[in-house]
């Protein structure tokens, strides 16, 4: 089949474009956004923008959407209520009932 195992350099996020790129998202979407006091504060950020990442956030390469599928919500079941996440910078948008 001509498939190759290409290894990357460890410590080396630049040569593989899928950390590269989880990076960059973490960076442009919330750590140039809030402030960070100690690495626990910074583990407790990353986590939760993480689990946004995962389950909340849309992906293009996903047909825009989450890693963790998540079904369609039809308009019988409520209204919109934004869910605050990762500190309120973020929201999820789901339908809850009234």
């Amino acid at each position: 089949m001509g498939i190759c195992e290409v290894l990357t350099t460890p410590r080396s996020p630049w040569r593989n474009p899928y950390a590269e790129r989880f990076i960059g998202s973490l960076r442009r979407e919330c750590l140039d956004h809030i402030i960070v006091f100690n690495e626990a504060s910074l583990r407790r950020i990353v986590k939760t923008y993480f689990e946004y990442y995962e389950r909340s956030r849309t992906h293009l390469a996903l047909a825009k959407d989450a890693p963790e599928s998540r079904a369609i919500q039809p308009p019988a079941l409520g209204t919109v209520v934004g869910l605050p996440q990762v500190g309120g910078l973020h929201h999820r948008y789901e339908r809850r009932a009234a």
